[in-house]
């Protein structure tokens, strides 16, 4: 009899699931709250009407797009792809659009020279197109002169 007390001292003890269902309850009236205040407007988050702002834009009337004459610069042996064809478009305030294109021989020399000089490796990172238009576009702002382009618009981008 001595035996049997002893197996009922070391049984574990059956834990309460007591905090448990409190833990839920707490978590469902807790999340319930949450989407409640955020539906009704009490949180500002969310994209109700009344969060709309007016946005200042520029006129789309001072735009002119100049176009670069496509690029065909070939790449290493240790390349992949033999050829890089580049396409694009300068945007520049209409007034300056004669001289941009006046300097366009130069642009192409400076987008040239600096897409040769890149390593053939860089074009397989998926980021690539990215870091390459921003350093082509302030190469071309320092040449043409700063205020006179906008941005480089990429049409053709082919590796073959």
């Amino acid at each position: 009899m001595a035996e049997a007390e002893e197996n009922t001292e070391d049984a574990p003890k059956a834990r309460s699931k007591k905090p448990l269902m409190i833990g839920l309850v707490l978590a469902l009236l807790l999340g319930g709250g949450g989407f409640y205040a955020a539906y009704s407007g009490l949180l500002p988050v969310g994209g109700g009407e009344d969060d709309r702002q007016v946005v200042d834009v520029e006129p789309v009337d001072d735009v002119a797009f100049v176009p670069i004459t496509p690029l065909v610069i070939s790449l290493g042996s240790e390349s992949r792809s033999r050829h890089l064809r580049f396409t694009g478009q300068l945007e520049v305030p209409s007034n300056y659009a004669a001289d941009v294109e006046k300097l366009m021989p130069r642009v192409l020399d400076v987008l040239n020279s600096y897409l040769r000089a890149v390593d053939a490796r860089q074009f397989d990172d998926p980021s690539a197109l990215i870091r390459l238009r921003a350093q082509m576009l302030r190469r071309v702002q320092i040449v043409v002169g700063e205020g006179r382009v906008r941005d480089l618009l990429v049409t053709e981008f082919v590796l073959n």
